[in-house]
């Protein structure tokens, strides 16, 4: 311990000058938002380099099984998006992954286009409290902020930030994250989140308690956000009750996508998501 201290004494004037250095960066890039996006492009880089790279060596004896994920990850998205079709009973399917949905119903005819591309995780965490997703594709890969992420047709998680080569992913694992949903069978919707507990399990909330609920009901996306198509499975309820002296469910998701297991995913693109913003951002500045 006297020695620790002597070399603390010593050097103190250098560990002085690290910490200062410290804070200033800090300061920098939490206060400049050009440095702070440099940052995190310089910091997903470097991550992403080393996820990958150890990803790769771990995953040299799997690329069998990787080729068959991928494999059954285009069967089965090329499956559900044909399904979404024949029961809107309007739009084309296009052999290039692009498809064309009905965002508004009935006696509309505009159709959002979305585009089905592929990733490969070489990053992942299900036992934090917010958990993300590191992904070996980015910007120069066409991948963008707000992009869906899926995996065998089911919600994953959302792009959030893009490097070059790479892009992170927040999970729908992470408490910090909501997502509308809805029950199929009735299409009654509420806000899905996660508890922090259960990986294997979330919350669908703000479901009043008049609504017919029953275990077993299949929980999809509403296509309120423009990042995801109508229809998406979550998962399916595995248990509710009411709460003491509310007048909303308590329901529990099991989740359909395997946190655990997940090696190719899926990106899912809104190519009017950015007139769709721009539209309701003029609600929400009152203009």
């Amino acid at each position: 311990m006297k020695n620790l201290f002597k070399l603390i004494y010593r050097y103190h004037v250098v560990f002085l000058f690290i910490l200062l250095e410290t804070l200033s960066l800090s300061m920098v890039v939490t206060y400049n938002s050009y440095q702070r996006a440099t940052f995190f492009d310089s910091s997903n880089f470097l991550s992403g380099t080393i996820f990958e790279k150890f990803s790769s060596y771990l995953q040299v004896f799997e690329f069998k099984q990787v080729n068959l994920k991928m494999a059954e990850e285009n069967a089965v998205l090329r499956s559900a998006l044909h399904q979404m079709l024949l029961k809107s009973n309007r739009g084309t399917y296009n052999s290039s992954d692009s498809i064309y949905l009905p965002r508004i119903a009935k006696d509309s005819s505009m159709k959002a286009v979305y585009r089905f591309t592929t990733a490969r995780v070489i990053n992942n965490s299900v036992n934090q409290q917010h958990n993300f997703i590191t992904l070996n594709k980015g910007r120069h890969d066409g991948v963008k902020p707000d992009m869906g992420v899926i995996a065998n047709g089911q919600v994953v998680g959302l792009v959030t930030n893009v490097s070059e080569n790479f892009s992170t992913v927040i999970s729908l694992l992470n408490s910090k994250w909501k997502i509308s949903a809805k029950i199929k069978r009735n299409n009654y919707f509420g806000s899905l989140s996660w508890d922090g507990k259960d990986y294997r399990r979330v919350q669908l909330n703000e479901m009043p308690y008049h609504v017919p609920v029953q275990n077993g009901d299949t929980v999809v996306t509403t296509g309120y956000s423009s990042s995801f198509p109508e229809g998406l499975i979550i998962g399916t309820i595995s248990d509710f009750s009411i709460g003491t002296g509310s007048n909303f469910y308590k329901i529990e998701v099991m989740l359909g996508a395997d946190f655990k297991n997940l090696v190719i995913v899926g990106l899912v693109e809104n190519k009017q998501i950015n007139e769709i913003k721009q539209l309701e951002s003029l609600n929400k500045y009152g203009n």
